[in-house]
């Protein structure tokens, strides 16, 4: 390996691998990733602009000419052409012969998932924060935003948070857990449950999914006492108060008991290990015997996948000041050691999104 890496190291191995017809496409593969490392911010930069801007919006009925979208989108003509042929370079729009744009795939499908572009807004606070990742690595930069908008990361006492300290972040979960709710409900139903203890259930995105899903299920959300209010108001407005309950709290202080089965959906990687395993074993706790719980999130090492679990979610984690992203492997003996057995992975549609791990509580 030293050997190769002094090659691809050398000038002059580059300029002969790039004219080396079997070394040629793998020149310019590696030639492309590096430089589109490099230039990452910028195209994610691009992809703010078109969401700030609506784009994706406007193509929505129909392609478009430049003059059109140009006074659409409130630029000049020529600052106009220049987001189109980025946007159209990243396949996200596409540039049409007669010269009007349309909606490309991509793009179509950010109209498909709001949760993604609320995302893509959101990391304005991500970006600001890895101004300097040095000094985020060594401790030194300081408060960071994502910190103070995940209230709960950096709080005293997160239980003294107030409505509009949660509402920002509150709407973001849940445009997040229901982006992965479906799928998460589809590789493993609850129809033999009677009832489910959402841990860190939010504003219950996933758990009007569940109920819709499963008409007998009940239902209990547990989560800080300002989330649980705003759950226990979307679980009015969605005439499903009579089926599910939402109660405010810690889980340092024990979760309430009395269901057969518990998820814990997106939670866990946001906190760190002790945290995370005194949240594992309150769960145990809390599930009757033979309850099985669900745990639910993106995790690293996941193959096809691996930057999204170890440097997007890594640093988005550092950034926020608490938790860590983990393999099933390592979750799956967290899981034991608070005591659950049976632990196992089930399939989902799409694990870059969210994988699935499910155990059983101990008698």
């Amino acid at each position: 390996m030293a050997l190769r890496h002094r090659l691809v190291a050398s000038p002059a191995f580059q300029r002969w691998a790039a004219s080396f017809p079997p070394t040629r496409g793998i020149a310019r593969r590696n030639t492309r990733a590096l430089f589109d490392l490099c230039a990452g911010f910028v195209y994610a930069q691009v992809l703010l602009a078109c969401v700030q801007l609506d784009l994706f919006g406007l193509l929505r009925g129909g392609p478009m000419g430049l003059g059109a979208l140009a006074q659409r989108l409130a630029l000049p003509p020529e600052r106009a052409e220049r987001l189109l042929r980025a946007a159209a370079a990243l396949r996200l729009v596409a540039a049409l012969p007669d010269g009007r744009y349309a909606l490309a795939d991509l793009g179509a499908a950010l109209l498909g998932n709001p949760s993604v572009s609320a995302m893509i807004a959101h990391h304005a606070m991500l970006y600001d924060d890895l101004r300097d990742p040095v000094a985020l690595l060594r401790g030194e930069a300081g408060p960071t935003r994502l910190a103070g908008y995940w209230g709960y990361a950096g709080a005293g006492d997160p239980r003294d948070l107030r409505d509009g300290e949660v509402a920002p972040y509150g709407g973001l979960m849940a445009a997040s857990q229901a982006l992965v709710a479906e799928d998460i409900l589809d590789a493993c139903p609850l129809a033999r449950h009677a009832r489910l203890l959402d841990i860190g259930g939010g504003e219950g995105a996933f758990a009007v999914a569940a109920l819709r899903r499963h008409p007998a299920l009940r239902l209990t959300l547990f989560d800080l006492p300002a989330v649980a209010a705003r759950a226990s108001a979307r679980f009015a407005a969605e005439g499903l108060g009579a089926r599910a309950q939402a109660l405010g709290g810690s889980f340092h202080d024990g979760l309430p008991g009395g269901a057969d089965a518990a998820c814990l959906v997106r939670v866990v990687h946001d906190h760190d290990d002790g945290p995370a395993l005194a949240l594992m074993r309150a769960a145990h706790a809390a599930l009757a015997p033979g309850g099985r719980l669900l745990l639910a999130e993106p995790m690293a090492g996941t193959p096809g996948a691996e930057p999204v679990g170890d440097a997007y979610f890594g640093f988005y984690l550092l950034a926020m000041g608490s938790g860590r992203p983990r393999t099933a492997r390592v979750l799956a003996g967290m899981l034991a050691e608070a005591g659950f057995r049976d632990v196992r992975e089930v399939a989902t549609r799409r694990p870059l999104l969210v994988r699935l791990l499910t155990a059983r509580r101990s008698c």
